[in-house]
Formats: structure tokens, sequence, C-alpha cells
């Protein structure tokens, strides 16, 4: 089965939601890895880089170790949870029925196909990964609502992925989607979900019938040659 890479935002955790979207990924019968988001530790990197003026490329390698932080997070809260740096490491984890976490400094250190600035977040990261994964499915969860129709170089014009997302994602031909408030029931479909006890599921797999799921529709950007 086609694994996913899923970019949960740092900003889910201010929002509250990062709890509930842990438990509900901590059911998922299809393969994911989690891409953690930096949220309030990348936010306290900025801040550090302000008043100490380090450059560009040392704030990146923090940003990247802020990742690790909240990776830490999500893996206390969910014992499913395992943090892996490789894509070994994450076939490990799969064959363990576990849930891999990407620990992103590794794969990262000496990646020439991405710039180390400011430039790239965690949204072209897990990008970048589904493109080292190669067949694989890319979605990221805001905690905004976003337009599904929307274009990357949209979102990116609008703040809400990286410049280099839509770079990414147009070169490596991925299928990508952003999921955000109201859009956890799409989240269970796309996972494979298992249903809580006490929920009836219909006969379409892993639908939940207490959740209206609108139809999901993968955006693929045609590849460049």
């Amino acid at each position: 089965m086609t694994p996913v890479v899923l970019k949960l935002g740092g900003s889910l955790a201010e929002s509250g939601r990062l709890r509930v979207l842990l438990a509900l990924v901590a059911r998922a019968r299809r393969p994911v890895v989690v891409v953690p988001g930096g949220g309030a530790f990348a936010d306290a990197v900025r801040e550090t880089q302000a008043a100490l003026g380090f450059s560009d490329e040392t704030a990146h390698d923090m940003a990247l170790l802020a990742m690790h932080q909240m990776a830490d997070a999500m893996i206390a809260l969910e014992p499913r949870l395992l943090g892996a740096e490789t894509l070994e490491g994450f076939a490990r984890a799969w064959r363990r029925n576990r849930i891999p976490v990407w620990l992103p400094a590794s794969l990262c250190a000496g990646d020439r196909r991405i710039p180390r600035d400011w430039s790239i977040t965690s949204d072209g990261l897990a990008a970048r990964l589904a493109e080292r994964l190669g067949d694989a499915e890319l979605v990221l969860v805001k905690s905004r609502r976003v337009r599904r129709t929307a274009p990357a170089s949209t979102l990116a014009r609008q703040g809400i992925v990286d410049p280099v997302f839509p770079v990414i994602v147009e070169r490596a031909g991925l299928a990508w989607r952003v999921l955000g408030r109201g859009d956890d029931a799409t989240l269970s479909q796309l996972l494979d979900v298992v249903a809580r006890r006490g929920y009836r599921t219909s006969t379409r797999r892993s639908t939940v019938t207490r959740l209206t799921a609108p139809a999901a529709h993968a955006t693929r950007v045609t590849k460049v040659r």
C-alpha cells in the first residue's frame, strides 16, 4: 500500500488539535510517516537568531532540531509512534506495526536539493521526504482552512506553505493535498483509520458513520521533464 507522508503543523499544538489528530493517526492501518512541524520550538530559534545574529545556515540546522523536539512531544503522547531518521528506519517501524515520526537532521545533512535557510520549512521538507520515498502521497495538516483547488504556487504566495514546497512537488510530480479544520473525516479515510469502539462503520471501509467525509481529491502536478 502506498505510504502517506503526513506533516502535522506545529501550530496544531497551539490550537489544541494536536492530541486529537495524533489519536486519529495512531489508529491508521495505512503506512504513514509523520513529519512534525517545529512550532514554538522553531519560533524560539527565530527569536534567538534575531537576538544573537547567527547565520541562516545555523538557524536552519537548529530548526531541524526544533522538529526533533516536537517529535519527542508527539511520541510521548502516543505509544504507537516511534522516532526514525532514515527510510530504512521507516520500513522497520512499519514491519513492527509502529508509526515512524521523522527526525530530519540526519537525512537533511548534506542534501544539496534543499536550501539551508528559512526559505524551506517542515512543509518543503515533507515534500522532499515524499520525493525521496518515491511512491508516496503527501498530506499537510494545517490549523486553518485551505481551498482544496488552490495550486501550490498560490499557497506559497499566501504564506500557507514555504516557497520551496511548490518547486519540489512540481519536479517530483507528487500527489499532495492540504487539510485543515473540519477535514478530520477525510484524514480518517485517507489513513484507513480503525473506528473507535462504539462507532459503527459503513460498508465503505474506514468511513465512520458519525462523520460526513467530503470526497478527497489529491492534487497532482505534472512532472517537469
